[in-house]
C-alpha cells in the first residue's frame, strides 16, 4: 500500500475498512452456509434453523458458564450462544475481537437469541496445493536485524555473510528482510541507555553497510517493522525516499508491512509480526506461545487477517479497504518481531518466525523475553524444505 494510503482517520474511513474486512471476509465463508442477514434472522420463527456470517463485537460467560457471543453484519447484530458442553465450546477461546466468522445452529423458541451447532473461520482450504520454484534455489529468510542497539550480534552477521559467499550458500539467491533493520529512537523506555549508534539516520548508514556484506547478486526484499522510521500504525508503507537512498545495496526491493511478494513463483507473505503479541497474550498457551509462534501464525492463518482486534495493542491505520486481509493464500507465511524461532505447516502453508540478530537487552531481560538470536532460515523454494543455520 505504499503511496496508496487515504485515510484521514475519519468516521467514514473507520467504515469503509471495516466494511471492507466483513466483504472479503464473508466471501470466503458463503459458501459454507446458508447465511442470512441478522435483520431477516430476527423476523425467522422460534425453532428455525438458521446461520449467520458476522464480525466478532463481543464475547462474555454467562452465569451457568456458557459463552454468548454477539456477531455483527451490515443489517445489525445478534447475539449467538455456544453451550460449554458442545464441542465447539473450545472454539470460542480462540476468538478474537473483530474478526469474521460464521455460525449455524437453531433459533430460540421466542427467536431471540441462536444457539449454535458449527462455527467456521474463514480458514485456509485443507486442499491448498503450494506452489514451487521449477529449479532448486533458496532462499534466506530474517528479521529483526536491530544495528545500532549494542546488543547487535555483529560478529554472528559477519560469519552469516561470510558463508553466503561460500560453494555451501551457492543456491541462496534470494534474502527476505521481515522488518526492524534497525534499533531505531524512542521505541521503549531508558531505551537510549542501550543504543550504539543514537541518530537514526546514522543507524540506517550502518545497516547498508552491514547489507553490502552480502552477496552482490542476491535479490533483496525487505519490509519495515514497528522499530522502523515509517508510523507505526498498520498497514505501513515501505520506507521513503530519503531511507531508500541510504538502504541502497544492491538495489533492495522495499515493499509495505504486509505485503505478497513472489519469489521463483512461490508467494511469500511477509508481515513483521506486532499482532503476535496480542494474539499471544489473548489466546490459551496451547493455541498460541512465545516458545512456539509459529502456532500464533497458525491462528492467524485460519482468521485469514494478520491483525484482527482493532483498538487494542497493535495499532492500525483505517484505509479505504483492509489490507491486512489475507485475500490470497500465501504459500509462505514469515513474520519476525517476537525475536523467536520457530516454524511448521498449516494446511501446506509453511510458517516461519525467524529469530532475531540482536542479543538479549536489559529491557528484555524485564518483560522476560529471551531471544533466539543469530539464526538464518534457509527455505528451498522447489520443495518449501526449510534447514536452519546457526550463527551466533
Amino acid at each position: 500500500m505504499t503511496g496508496q494510503s487515504t485515510g484521514t482517520g475519519e468516521y467514514s474511513d473507520f467504515v469503509a475498512v471495516f466494511r471492507d474486512r466483513y466483504e472479503k471476509l464473508a466471501g470466503k465463508l458463503r459458501g459454507r452456509v446458508n447465511h442470512r442477514p441478522t435483520d431477516a434472522i430476527e423476523n425467522m420463527g422460534g425453532g428455525s434453523d438458521a446461520a449467520l456470517i458476522g464480525m466478532v463485537s463481543d464475547i462474555r460467560s454467562t452465569a451457568s458458564g456458557h459463552w454468548l457471543v454477539e456477531l455483527e453484519d451490515t443489517n445489525g447484530t445478534f447475539p449467538c450462544l455456544v453451550m460449554k458442553d458442545r464441542p465447539i465450546a473450545d472454539l470460542v477461546q480462540q476468538l478474537l475481537m473483530d474478526e469474521v466468522i460464521a455460525v449455524e445452529g437453531t433459533l430460540a423458541d421466542d427467536a431471540g437469541i441462536l444457539f449454535v451447532d458449527s462455527l467456521y473461520f474463514p480458514d485456509v482450504p485443507r486442499t491448498h496445493n503450494p506452489s514451487t520454484a521449477d529449479r532448486h534455489v533458496q532462499a534466506a529468510l530474517i528479521s529483526d536485524v536491530h544495528v545500532g542497539s549494542q546488543e547487535f550480534m555483529e560478529d554472528a552477521w559477519h560469519r552469516f555473510t561470510d558463508w553466503l559467499h561460500t560453494p555451501e550458500a551457492e543456491h541462496v539467491e534470494y534474502l527476505l528482510i521481515a522488518g526492524d533493520m534497525v534499533e531505531g529512537v524512542g521505541i521503549y523506555p531508558e531505551q537510549d541507555k542501550e543504543l550504539d549508534i543514537i541518530d537514526i539516520y546514522d543507524q540506517y548508514r550502518a545497516f547498508s553497510e552491514y547489507l553490502k556484506e552480502v552477496p552482490a547478486d542476491m535479490e533483496i526484499r525487505m519490509i519495515p517493522g514497528n522499530h522502523d522510521a515509517v508510523r507505526l500504525a498498520e498497514p505501513q508503507p515501505g520506507f521513503d525516499e530519503e531511507l531508500r537512498d541510504i538502504m541502497s545495496a544492491h538495489d533492495a526491493q522495499v515493499h509495505s508491512n504486509p505485503s505478497l511478494v513472489t519469489v521463483e513463483g512461490v508467494t511469500v507473505l511477509m508481515y513483521h509480526g506486532v499482532s503476535l503479541d496480542e494474539v499471544i497474550a489473548e489466546l490459551p498457551d496451547e493455541e498460541a506461545s512465545y516458545e512456539e509462534p509459529h502456532r500464533a501464525m497458525y491462528q492467524l492463518l485460519k482468521k485469514r487477517h494478520v491483525a484482527p482486534q482493532y483498538g487494542g495493542h497493535t495499532r492500525l491505520a483505517p484505509e479505504d479497504r483492509d489490507y491486512l486481509v489475507m485475500e490470497e493464500v500465501p504459500d509462505v507465511f514469515h513474520t519476525g518481531h517476537v525475536h523467536k524461532l520457530g516454524w511448521g505447516e498449516y494446511h501446506n502453508v509453511v510458517a516461519l518466525n525467524s529469530g532475531c540478530w540482536q542479543a538479549q537487552t536489559e529491557f528484555q531481560k524485564s518483560v522476560n523475553i529471551d531471544p533466539d538470536a543469530g539464526f538464518a532460515p534457509i527455505l528451498d523454494l522447489d520443495t518449501l524444505e526449510m534447514t536452519v543455520r546457526k550463527f551466533s
